[in-house]
């Protein structure tokens, strides 16, 4: 191995209700305050209406759900979700059936966050896990909101007790969870490798595979060991000379212990294509019923993993992916990759900056998920809608860099030729140097990723 480090890194192939998370400062309750007043001023208002939830947000719309204290009531209880599998499920946003209540709140199921992987394996066309981006709810406020639809939902009266809230710990997936081989698909597995204290690890590995057909993806799974600051798979675009089709199977650090850049490890980066890729330690993806992503027959996968070690001993990363494939029979839209990067912006020292770029599409495309991409020095990330009759309206908002929210889009998001998205990012570079694009964690990126189909 070129290197001092510790390698031990192989792959094995083993063949949307939105909302947001912003924490304020939560006002005291009126000593006779109800329950649903006290949910509406402590949970609601402080995780879901600061840029979310709120009448005249695209996030509102999306959802067709306004949780701002005047109307709150009357859109939660009793009311049918927008999301159409949850509304055939029987679902309503709240139910006010007392006991049996919980089991058909929609609203439970979209933060009930300790009960993840029940929520993406049997419900998987329910969107994401709210709020959106941001801390779960406590433990606390998840014990009140439940002892609440249990006893029936009531607009009056004290049902569960506000010393509930006093528990502020939050479910925190931490622990690496393997994946199980897929039953129709394949599986990747990278690692485990060690990653050196004080040390940003970032490398490639070439995985060929050998499929004569066109695979169709409906689903990805993605489990990381704690550190990683992001896992990306790539395809190569097919005008990469052949001189530079990296060696299946071998790691190429883009950077030594030492810190010094390995050159040759960088050119193979001109002519990737993105495929997929999450700064979430698990993530479970599933595309929109009669969605599916293609990889071309015969096409291998460069994936690319990412860890960050500030600790004073060394650290482990390992990262498992599930490709789930889709019966061609049910497939109606073949999905694509949309990517907005802007390389070209300087953040001044000690000094916060907002950067704004607009980028269009030529053509008429449905956008159905977006999630940013920034890093340690981003303090939010917004996109607008540019053109057309939604011109300016707010679509996504990031103020975590770590793991930035995974917008599902249902209905999808139609742009038409000649509009687009408008990005603008805001950075406090507390540092003594300016600031510009570039790969290390302490470097900074502004780029908007997610998938689209056409007509």
């Amino acid at each position: 191995m070129r290197s001092g480090l510790k390698y031990g890194c192989w792959v094995v192939l083993l063949v949307s209700l939105v909302g947001c998370n912003d924490q304020s400062v939560v006002p005291e309750d009126e000593p006779d305050a109800s329950t649903w007043e006290t949910i509406s001023k402590r949970i609601l208002e402080p995780n879901c209406t600061q840029a979310c939830h709120t009448s005249g947000t695209s996030f509102a719309e999306q959802s067709g759900l306004v949780l701002t204290r005047d109307v709150a009531y009357e859109e939660l209880v009793d009311v049918p979700p927008r999301n159409e599998t949850a509304r055939n499920d029987g679902l309503v946003l709240v139910s006010s059936a007392g006991p049996a209540g919980l089991v058909q709140s929609y609203l439970w199921e979209k933060i009930d966050a300790p009960n993840a992987d029940h929520f993406y394996s049997d419900h998987p066309f329910y969107g994401a896990l709210m709020p959106l981006g941001g801390s779960p709810l406590t433990y606390g406020e998840l014990e009140y909101i439940r002892q609440w639809i249990h006893a029936g939902a009531p607009e009056e009266g004290e049902v569960a007790d506000r010393a509930l809230l006093e528990d502020t710990t939050r479910y925190a997936q931490d622990q690496f969870t393997p994946l199980a081989i897929p039953a129709r698909g394949m599986q990747l597995r990278l690692g485990p490798f060690e990653v050196a204290p004080q040390f940003e690890r970032e490398f490639f590995y070439y995985e060929p595979l050998t499929h004569s057909e066109d695979l169709l993806i409906e689903r990805m799974e993605i489990s990381m060991r704690p550190g990683s600051h992001h896992f990306i798979l790539y395809t190569f675009d097919d005008s990469i000379p052949q001189s530079l089709m990296p060696v299946p199977q071998t790691i190429r650090d883009l950077r030594e212990p030492n810190g010094q850049a390995n050159p040759q490890n960088f050119t193979p980066m001109l002519y990737h294509v993105f495929f997929a890729g999450t700064q979430w330690p698990r993530m479970n993806y599933h595309f929109p019923p009669g969605v599916a992503l293609r990889l071309p027959a015969n096409t291998g996968i460069d994936l690319n993993s990412h860890y960050v070690n500030r600790g004073n001993t060394p650290a482990e990363g390992e990262v498992h992916i599930n490709l789930h494939f889709a019966d061609p029979a049910e497939v109606e839209h073949v999905a694509d990759v949309l990517m907005m990067n802007n390389q070209s912006f300087a953040l001044p020292p000690q000094q916060e900056t907002t950067v704004e770029r607009t980028f269009r599409v030529n053509e008429r495309i449905h956008v159905f998920q977006l999630f940013s991409h920034a890093h340690e020095h981003m303090t939010r990330f917004e996109v607008e809608i540019d053109g057309g009759r939604r011109d300016g309206e707010l679509v996504y908002v990031a103020t975590d860099w770590e793991h930035p929210p995974i917008l599902e889009l249902d209905p999808p998001l139609t742009l038409e030729s000649g509009e687009g998205f408008t990005l603008r990012a805001t950075y406090d570079n507390d540092t003594d140097r300016t600031l510009r694009f570039g790969l290390l964690s302490e470097d900074e990126m502004m780029i908007l990723f997610g998938y689209f189909y056409r007509d």
